[in-house]
């Protein structure tokens, strides 16, 4: 089965099998595996493109080589093909033309729960990966929720999600929960130069700083021009309140031009990141209630702006303008006083 969120060159998830950082988690489940004390659903969750799906596969492979009769070289082989026949993925599927379809749907949910009410094919315990949840219909949800409630026996289900809250409360509960975070610049890097060790310092230093912990976004850095908007971008957030109306308004014709583009994408996400990352450190800060509740106020206000130009299609220049503004009129109204008026 392809990947539809798969990038070009990209080896994909299942064929990679050494997700880079995570290793308390890591440690943990494998723990669990030792002692034979699996759940049924394990759900990984964190920010798109940290390396969960990989994660997903190297667990799946090391759950199948610890009950199975094979050893690791050979569970590795089949499971970088999806061949192993206790390996289940569910992803959504390719259309009978081009494309694929947009979510998954009931009938693919369907699919895989009558294979695992099949006599399994090997020894050993059974594996379904589920990339991503977040992509299942509201059906599908309720069909896997079904199957969760009454999994086949030694059957674990590893389920993906970059928006766990937007989940079924029901299928959270049936899952243990095991959020995965942003890996180390360092880590980042190495995963890059193990991609291509033809890749220059520039060109490495360039995507880890756009990266953000996560290995994705910095492929995703490496297929863009250098000159690219987002460098602009990233230096604008890094003090909002220090440049002009004009950077501002420029930033938003560039980004705001071509809807369909990857910059687009990639400079919502930094966007949204930039805004998480303000409103958690507002609640570290604990006293300053103020910075937190701008902070949350600014989050709805950015993602409604953004979800009705996307539904009814509003010039993304404006709202773009109307975000950078409302970032600026956050920092400058929380920023903490000069020390001689303190």
């Amino acid at each position: 089965m392809s990947d539809p969120d798969a990038l070009e060159d990209v080896a994909l998830p299942e064929r990679r099998q050494r997700a880079r950082g995570h290793d308390a988690a890591r440690a943990a489940i494998l723990s669990q595996v030792a002692e034979r004390r699996l759940p049924g659903a394990i759900l990984l969750h964190g920010p798109q493109g940290i390396g969960k799906a990989t994660f997903a596969f190297e667990i799946a492979a090391a759950i199948l080589t610890a009950t199975g009769d094979e050893d690791g070289h050979r569970v590795g082989e089949q499971v970088g093909a999806l061949s192993h026949p206790n390996l289940f993925v569910l992803r959504r599927r390719p259309k009978d033309g081009k494309g694929y379809y947009t979510v998954i749907r009931v009938e693919d949910v369907r699919d895989v729960r009558d294979s695992l009410h099949h006599t399994r094919g090997r020894a050993g315990h059974r594996v379904a990966v589920i990339d991503s949840i977040d992509d299942a219909n509201p059906s599908a949800a309720n069909a896997l929720l079904k199957t969760l409630e009454e999994p086949p026996a030694d059957t674990t289900f590893l389920l993906i999600s970059h928006r766990p809250g937007q989940l079924l409360p029901t299928i959270k509960s049936r899952c243990h929960n095991l959020a995965l975070r942003p890996i180390e610049a360092g880590l980042v890097r190495a995963v890059l130069a193990e991609h291509d060790a033809a890749l220059t310092d520039a060109d490495l230093d360039r995507a880890v700083a756009l990266a953000g912990g996560r290995p994705r976004r910095a492929f995703e850095t490496l297929a863009l021009e250098p000159e690219s908007a987002l460098g602009a971008l990233q230096a604008w957030l890094s003090n909002p309140a220090q440049h002009s109306t004009a950077a501002a308004l420029q930033l938003a014709e560039v980004l705001g031009a071509n809807t369909q583009s990857t910059e687009l994408s990639f400079a919502r996400e930094m966007l949204d990141d930039w805004m998480a990352d303000e409103a958690r450190n507002a609640a570290m800060q604990g006293g300053n209630r103020m910075r937190l509740a701008s902070a949350n106020e600014l989050w709805d206000k950015a993602h409604a702006l953004f979800a009705e130009a996307d539904d009814i299609n509003l010039d993304m220049k404006q709202t773009l303008v109307a975000i950078f503004d409302a970032i600026r009129k956050h920092v400058s109204t929380t920023a903490p006083a000069p020390a001689e008026f303190q």
